[in-house]
């Protein structure tokens, strides 16, 4: 089953149920995924059961699925990332044995076709290919083994950053905040099934291709990551309930092997850079810039559809 979120004038829009090609969708019997999301266990049935789609899907009303959500959560949990990123922004880490999370803007996701405004260009505008999944409600405590059953939904998501001011902020000692501006979301939320064998322990182990300004910078594959979003839901669970409708991302997909697959941010790239010449050469993203993202399995199908966004002066 595969949900989307149509503009109706109001900030959280109208839910539809998507056809199986992409190109019509059924009303849905409550009007957004926030509301479905609370009354999943009643409603998920009817959703799925829509057979008949009636209405053209109109690509230009598309907004996020979950176009703003109680809580953002993201993890760090492909090690290959990790460590290109601390050489890139000279910081220091000790080991941990547990996810790396922060809690990012959730009052917002950008549509998946929608303009995304930054300030400046100097604060080195930069994308992050990631996948993500939407909860239902999660007791305080719960195992991760169980955490399993509460991952309802999977999501495609570009995580922008601001390189210029993610070092200092993490060298502070607290977390990001101006480096993190809101979020896009691609267009479909698709139910655990739709991935078929390709969601496996608690990952969506297919590829996401991502284009900048129409050439192929990255083809990383979701597998390798360090810990399994069930795994993410419990750390993020272990002191606090999770509100149904929460949202933990895979932060930056990345595979050991990204001089040949490609990365899935600017800064990993820079990274490289760092590592095999001596300096990064890889500009960050200007005015106008367009980054294409599509997690696509190996029949090529793209069951969350295309993130298709053009940053733009604000």
């Amino acid at each position: 089953m595969r949900l989307a979120t149509l503009r109706d004038g109001t900030k959280d829009g109208r839910l539809v149920v998507v056809s199986p090609d992409g190109s019509a969708c059924a009303p849905a019997p409550v009007k957004t995924l926030q509301e479905a999301l609370e009354n999943w266990d009643a409603v998920a049935a009817q959703l799925a059961a829509a057979s008949n789609f009636p209405d053209p899907l109109d690509a230009s009303q598309l907004m996020a699925p979950l176009p703003r959500a109680w809580q953002w959560l993201d993890g760090s949990v492909f090690s290959s990332h990790g460590a290109l990123m601390d050489k890139v922004l000279g910081v220091d880490k000790p080991p941990v044995s547990r996810p790396l999370m922060y809690q990012g803007v959730s009052d917002k996701f950008y549509g998946p076709n929608d303009d995304v405004r930054m300030p400046d260009e100097a604060l080195q505008i930069d994308f992050e290919g990631e996948f993500g999944i939407i909860v239902d409600a999660v007791p305080m405590g719960t195992s991760a083994e169980d955490c399993k059953k509460h991952i309802r939904l999977i999501v495609q998501i570009n995580d922008w950053s601001l390189r210029a001011l993610a070092g200092p902020e993490m060298k502070s000692g607290f977390g990001w905040v101006q480096a993190k501006p809101p979020c896009t979301m691609a267009p479909f939320a698709v139910t655990p099934d739709e991935l078929g064998d390709y969601w496996r322990d608690g990952r969506a182990c297919m590829d996401l291709l991502v284009d900048w300004n129409g050439t192929r910078f990255g083809a990383a594959n979701g597998e390798p990551m360090g810990y399994g979003f069930h795994e993410l839901v419990a750390h993020a669970a272990r002191t606090r309930d999770l509100v149904a409708g929460t949202v933990i991302g895979s932060g930056t997909v990345s595979n050991e092997n990204f001089r040949e697959v490609g990365s899935s941010c600017i800064a990993e790239r820079r990274g490289i850079e760092i590592v095999d010449l001596g300096a990064p050469k890889t500009e960050f993203m200007k005015f106008g810039d367009t980054v294409r993202m599509q997690g696509t399995l190996p029949d090529g199908r793209a069951p969350f559809g295309a993130i298709e966004a053009r940053v733009v002066q604000a």
